[in-house]
């Protein structure tokens, strides 16, 4: 999959260069540094020992104190600029990360949640330090070269080391990548699976279906932990056998610097120093190898970023607008789902002024909350528009757009948090207009017998709400700001008779503040709240005109013995208000 050219997560590495550039230099200086222990080592057997002079033992002491110090500052400098690009990656992602996750739970229907669990795992990544393993073995030839001046047969049999490690790491990525992959792409269903069930909890204890489901996600994690053992397996083999094969090579690297001593090639010394220099050297290699599956994680994690950037691009202005108008304008409306071939909704035209509310009517799957979310701009149409003040709904900031449209769906969601949080819709707001949304939705004295009035916490950590509750907080929240647009899926499903005489109240109340009401109902005391019906039957405009006028041609067709009930599906529409093409070009998505 191509990326974005404005991919965030590749602007942010690109940033980050700098930073590992720094983390590379402290590498070469730490690796060089590290050779001062040998070299140590070396002066102590071939000149102390030998002059027995306390005053060189000083010396080289301070030498390699002073050497040690700086070590260690540069460590932890490295240590630092790892630390700072974490937090960089997260502090400039986090929020690109929820907004491609929320696009993508709105074409895709599922979860997104993994995309913050990779944003985690690439700070993760980066903070630990893996990345240093690979600058370590990087600086190989630093070592490399000091066990070629110590004698060229040690620098041979590094060589010799270092290719078999390679080979065995390749070995590694062969055996491991594969299966890797696909165990953490099944682990993440079995995640997603397992949290649906959690999230439907009362559903499944009622219908006492745990049971099954457990018994179904045991299966899957077995087939998950399969997946990972056969994975894990082969990977740990070749670690193991790495640290054979690095221990090995040290016990070569004395046998032979033995010989070399013996022959007088080398001195103790340089025997001690080779045996720390090969050890130092290959670790690096044996540590890629061992930490296999953080770098493999850290690999998926990065990638499905990307692909999630690069799927999220429905193109938005940035540009705040506010709407001199509330007029409504649905022009040739067309919809396809993604992955689907088949039109949901099929050139859905009709305009309601300012003031006036619409009623949509339609049996189950005709695509009424379909319509109602390409309303608020949820999803992009596949062809024609919605124009609220003339501008289409779905390339409209969104900030600026969602402070002049109320909205309830037909499954209401109140997020964590205190009431008055969720009513102001999580942004800072006078009490006084909370208060406002409250009394025109009347749900401000029943919100006063809550625990804590308007800071009462709800949510799954907090007080639990009915459904009529709920859907009465949620049009407070609808009603918060005084919407110019105001759309309303099923509102009354949960509500009482009280409730729903509220709910009405308020829609007329929303329409003398000039306010445009779109209202999805099926009861009749609802619709009788509304100006003009729309009556939706497979996606199509069955009939569309004045209320009085649609509900005495529909109450005519249910009369006759073989029409059927209401909405008549089939029935030649009735004449009414007609919407001309607005747009010669259609707006696509």
């Amino acid at each position: 999959m191509s990326r974005r050219a404005d991919d965030p997560l590749q602007k942010v590495l690109r940033e980050c260069r700098g930073g590992m550039a720094f983390a590379g230099f402290s590498s070469v200086i730490l690796n060089a540094l590290a050779l001062l222990v040998p070299v140590y080592m070396i002066q102590i057997y071939d000149r102390v020992i030998t002059s027995r002079s306390l005053d060189t033992l000083a010396m080289l002491t301070v030498i390699i104190v002073v050497g040690l110090v700086t070590f260690s500052l540069f460590d932890y400098l490295r240590s630092r600029i790892y630390l700072i690009m974490s937090e960089r990656v997260v502090r400039r992602l986090d929020a690109d990360v929820l907004t491609a996750a929320v696009g993508e739970a709105l074409r895709s229907r599922g979860a997104s949640a993994q995309a913050l669990r990779d944003l985690d795992t690439l700070r993760h990544f980066i903070s630990q330090g893996p990345i240093s393993t690979l600058f370590d073995a990087v600086c190989a030839p630093i070592f490399l070269l000091a066990l070629f001046l110590l004698h060229p047969a040690y620098g041979v049999v590094a060589i010799i080391a270092l290719v078999a490690l390679a080979g065995l790491g390749l070995i590694a990525e062969f055996i491991g990548r594969r299966p890797g992959h696909d165990a953490n792409e099944s682990a993440l269903k079995v995640q997603i699976e397992a949290g649906a069930v959690v999230r439907s909890a009362e559903l499944v204890e009622g219908l006492g279906m745990l049971p099954a489901l457990a018994r179904r996600w045991r299966r899957e994690r077995h087939k998950v932990q399969e997946m990972a053992w056969k994975s894990l397996n082969g990977v740990k083999a070749m670690a193991s056998i790495t640290k054979g094969v690095r221990l090995g090579i040290q016990v070569a690297v004395l046998a032979l610097g033995a010989t070399l001593v013996l022959d007088n090639h080398v001195s103790p010394g340089a025997l001690s120093a080779a045996s720390i220099i090969i050890g130092r050297k290959l670790l690096p290699f044996e540590q890629l190898i061992d930490g296999w599956r953080q770098w493999a994680g850290a690999a998926d994690a990065k990638r499905r970023l990307h692909e999630l950037f690069a799927t999220s691009a429905t193109r938005k202005q940035s540009m705040p607008i506010e709407a001199a108008t509330s007029k409504l304008v649905v022009d040739r409306l067309s919809f396809i789902p993604p992955g689907s071939d088949k039109a949901v909704l099929r050139g859905i035209s009709f305009e309601v002024e300012p003031g006036e509310a619409i009623g949509i009517v339609g049996p189950s799957a005709s695509g009424k909350s379909t319509l109602a979310r390409l309303l608020i701009g949820a999803f992009a149409p596949t062809g024609g528009g919605v124009y609220l003040d003339g501008q289409p709904v779905h390339l409209w900031e969104r900030e600026s757009f969602g402070a002049q449209v109320g909205y309830l769906p037909q499954s209401v969601l109140l997020l964590d948090g205190t009431i008055r949080e969720n009513i102001a819709r999580f942004a800072e707001a006078d009490p006084a207009d909370i208060i406002a949304a409250a009394r025109k939705a009347d749900v401000h004295e029943m919100i006063g017998r809550m625990p804590f009035g308007y800071e009462t916490v709800i949510g799954e950590a907090g007080f639990q709400l009915s459904g009529g509750q709920r859907q009465r907080i949620g049009l407070a929240r609808a009603l918060f700001g005084k919407p110019k647009l105001l759309i309303l899926d099923e509102p009354n499903a949960a509500l009482d008779a009280q409730g729903e005489m509220s709910l009405v109240n308020a829609i007329r109340a929303a329409k003398q503040q000039g306010t445009t009401v779109v209202l999805i109902a099926h009861r009749p005391s609802l619709v009788a709240a509304v100006d003009k019906l729309l009556v939706l039957s497979e996606g199509s405009v069955e009939r569309y005109g004045p209320r009085a006028e649609i509900m005495r041609a529909i109450t005519v067709g249910a009369n006759k013995p073989a029409a059927p009930a209401v909405p008549a599906v089939g029935m030649t529409p009735t004449p009414g208000p007609k919407v001309q093409p607005i747009r010669e070009q259609a707006v696509t998505s």
